[in-house]
């Protein structure tokens, strides 16, 4: 038995083999404005990690992720495990203001800061440099294999994949203290998880952006799959005037007796003078002119070509521009407009309010230091020789601030004396950044003990005593078990 692609020839091919994109240049303030996104994100991307920061504790780094001592530092800003919620938040935010962008402009995300977008619109940008423009990529790519063809593919996918080496390495280098581990990976003495990272991140960008590009976002994107569920009729994307560009005979290119705008109309062609501009500039390939499509990522540069030949012929701008279908299919389409005015864009631009604010309210309420305070639960309570009555804590303080502390522990409710502390002294001292966590005894005559539901833990910072943390917590004795 043989496995088959197809059945017969009304039957779909079940995959089909990449078809090599070749994209012209085109000029425009789409394309300006795509490239001043790429030059942005770059510049944050490969200079962050090498800007010093001055701390009392941790690496002098702008940004790093300290996965040792668990500690994220952004600036001024540091993140610990236990800021989790945090850290869920901005996913959230992230997404949900994803969903609102979308529902408004369609897949701008896609066209304009996608790291898929801004490595292959990088990798596009090498090719034209080494290789030239589009015919000239296109000639060079069914010609023979010759030292012009070795030397122009060949250089080309070397400063690619040095890109793409780059790439990991800073992705690396957020991970820890950038000027040592720039020294130990070139001298071999680093650790081999750091190699295998670099080398790992190095293929896989290499692959999304020099070899499947717009594959990644057809095939391997999610998004582009469930996206349509955000769009609406007054959503804006890059758009085809059919009416305009059709008329009632259809598009035609420009011809004796059918140069002009007024000879076209005569005959009822549209502006549209199919030159096919707007299919060589797209990097997924589309045809923005059979109408909106998944593989679209919004970048509207198919708009700087058209607008391109409409300068040209002298002829009204904006048969391809950002419009919704809602205006569009209207007998006079107006000027293009965002509309936010609609259920859904509220709902997202509410949900993504709510967040924003949970978020600053988290952040501005966090303390310095952090104390969790368990009763051992087996047994309750031990009964000593001398009738005292005995509880067990467990006590863990967590420092989150950039220098040394102590906390001095106190009790509300049982006389100080009945605390008793082994593993460390008290006031216990909290290296910055780190944590303690050591067992409490709390013992207290039977009298006592048969008269004391519970009693509050106080911890006191030494530094600034104002700041003090009180917990609740309660005490089993004999009585309350009769």
């Amino acid at each position: 038995m043989t496995n088959t692609t197809v059945e017969d020839d009304n039957e779909p091919l079940l995959y089909q083999k990449r078809i090599p994109i070749y994209t012209r240049t085109v000029k425009g303030r789409f394309r300006n404005f795509k490239t001043g996104i790429l030059l942005l994100a770059y510049s944050i991307y490969f200079l962050l990690p090498w800007i010093p920061w001055q701390r009392h504790s941790g690496s002098h780094q702008a940004i790093l992720f300290d996965l040792v001592s668990r500690r994220f530092f952004i600036f001024d800003i540091v993140v610990y495990p236990q800021d989790i919620f945090m850290l869920s938040l901005l996913l959230f935010i992230a997404a949900t203001f994803l969903f609102f962008a979308t529902g408004l402009v369609g897949r701008a995300w896609c066209g304009y800061f996608c790291f898929q977008t801004l490595w292959t619109d990088a990798f596009m940008l090498i090719e034209h440099i080494i290789q030239g423009e589009r015919p000239a990529r296109m000639k060079l790519a069914k010609q023979p294999w010759n030292i012009e063809k070795i030397l122009k593919v060949g250089g080309a996918r070397f400063l690619m994949l040095l890109l793409s080496f780059w790439t990991g390495f800073t992705f690396v280098a957020y991970f820890n203290h950038t000027p040592e581990f720039l020294f130990r990976f070139f001298s071999g003495d680093s650790v081999s998880t750091a190699y295998f990272s670099v080398a790992a991140l190095t293929v896989s960008t290499f692959i999304a952006g020099a070899l499947a590009r717009e594959q990644v976002c057809i095939y391997m994107c999610p998004y582009a799959r469930f996206q349509s569920v955000m769009y609406e009729t007054d959503t804006l994307v890059p758009s085809y005037n059919a009416k305009r560009g059709e008329g009632s005979a259809g598009r035609l290119a420009p011809k004796a007796g059918a140069k002009t705008l007024e000879e076209r109309h005569e005959k009822g062609h549209g502006d549209c003078v199919d030159c096919g501009f707007c299919v060589q500039v797209c990097p997924t390939g589309v045809d923005i002119r059979k109408g909106l499509q998944y593989q679209c990522i919004s970048c509207g540069l198919c708009i700087d070509a058209c607008n391109t030949i409409m300068d040209s012929l002298g002829w009204e701008r904006g048969l391809i521009r950002y419009d919704s279908e809602g205006n569009l299919n209207q007998e006079k389409p107006g000027k293009p407009h965002l509309n936010f005015m609609r259920l859904k864009v509220l709902g997202y631009l509410g949900a993504l309010g709510l967040m924003v604010g949970m978020l600053v309210y988290i952040y501005t309420s966090r303390t310095d230091y952090e104390v969790r305070i368990f009763q051992v639960r087996q047994p309750l309570y031990v009964k000593l020789s001398d009738e005292t009555v005995r509880n067990r804590y467990d006590v863990h303080i967590v420092n989150k601030t950039q220098k040394d502390e102590s906390y001095l522990i106190k009790a509300d409710g049982v006389p100080e004396s009945a605390i008793k502390i082994d593993t460390v002294t008290n006031p216990v001292t909290v290296v910055a950044g780190k944590d303690v966590r050591f067992p409490v005894k709390v013992d207290l005559n039977e009298d006592l003990a048969e008269h004391t539901k519970g009693f509050r833990f106080v911890i006191v910072p030494v530094s600034e005593p104002d700041k003090k943390a009180e917990r609740s917590v309660s005490f089993d004795s004999e009585k309350e078990h009769h």
